[in-house]
């Protein structure tokens, strides 16, 4: 299901909904793309593994992915609000949380507001103080370097996330983090990560918490992990293996299962269709190019009418709506570097 927030002052707010059950909400971390994120086939299967018995709700927050235009200050008001919006549009007496990366001080926070509607919260590669990861220097120069060309600082972040993706699914994400946002938005999102500190509230949480981290995360300190989970009251702290901040990549198994565990669900087996025939294949190919059916067909010798057929069915294959995801999923299978 799609959905739209409304947030006083700021606009719609976009939301996705998959799945059947209790609703898992999740706060994204430092930018999101509902539907070029879900085209990557890691990102999808990890989402996907995590609806199973739940319905799973993720959302843009606003001037990111499908949300609406925001320019003005990032704020943790602001990123509670969102979460606050998007609970209320969903009519829902209680939630489960799932923070991510830059979304996990925000859920925690926002459960330690709101005890009585969390009725459980999972953080991962989440920290307590942003000034605490890395020194000044480095984040001044991450900083330096998104302002002065977003290309390259996508580029950059990306190998810190997710050192372990394959070179398709690494392209892909630089591109739709790109997508995601301006410039400006990405270095006022990745300086407000920076400041955030929930330090206060963490004592606050009711609710069950586990907290998840990868030892060798290289985004995220695992002394901050150790951070939550210690000052959250009865949190379970699980240390997971691996370097890669994103939790779809490197051994994401292992995050669905201990996600999966502490919410009591059983396991599952993961699985999103990616199978084409080799017109279809063909059609895929040159919509990742850009290209309009017009010219597809030209470049393919078929009618435009063919093209478009080709595209329909690519889409209801791969359960997609747009040409952006068909494009994103392509070349995150089919690396060109």
């Amino acid at each position: 299901m799609n959905g739209t927030a409304e947030l006083a002052g700021v606009g719609g707010v976009a939301f996705e909904t998959t799945g059947r059950g209790p609703y898992l909400v999740v706060v994204p971390g430092w930018l999101s793309h509902l539907q070029l994120g879900w085209a990557v086939p890691v990102e999808r299967t990890f989402f996907d593994a995590l609806a199973q018995g739940r319905t799973l709700v993720r959302y843009d927050r606003p001037g990111c992915g499908l949300s609406d235009a925001y320019d003005g200050p990032r704020t943790m008001e602001l990123e509670l609000d969102t979460v606050s919006a998007v609970v209320d549009a969903l009519g829902a007496a209680d939630v489960e949380l799932f923070g991510f990366s830059m979304g996990a001080p925000v859920a925690a926070q926002w459960a330690a507001d709101h005890p009585d509607v969390v009725s459980k919260l999972v953080l991962y590669g989440g920290w307590a103080q942003g000034s605490a990861i890395g020194d000044e220097a480095s984040r001044h120069h991450v900083l330096g370097v998104l302002g002065a060309s977003w290309g390259l600082g996508s580029d950059l972040l990306t190998s810190v996330f997710a050192p372990d993706a394959d070179a398709g699914t690494r392209e892909a994400l630089t591109r739709y983090q790109r997508a995601a946002s301006s410039a400006e938005t990405a270095v006022a999102l990745l300086q407000l990560a920076y400041d955030l500190d929930v330090r206060p509230a963490l004592p606050r949480v009711q609710a069950p918490t586990l907290v998840l981290h990868r030892r060798d995360d290289r985004a995220a300190p695992l002394e901050q992990g150790r951070a939550l989970a210690g000052a959250i009251p009865g949190a379970q702290l699980v240390e997971l293996e691996g370097r890669s901040h994103l939790p779809a990549i490197g051994d994401a198994d292992a995050v669905v299962a201990e996600v999966r565990r502490f919410l009591g669900l059983p396991a599952v087996r993961r699985d999103v269709p990616s199978g084409l025939t080799a017109r279809q294949a063909e059609v895929a190919a040159l919509v990742a190019e850009g290209l309009p059916n017009r010219e597809i067909a030209e470049r393919l010798g078929i009618t435009e009418r063919s093209a478009e057929s080709h595209l329909e069915r690519i889409r209801l294959r791969l359960g997609f709506r747009s040409r952006a995801q068909v494009a994103a999923w392509y070349v995150a299978t089919h690396p060109t570097k």
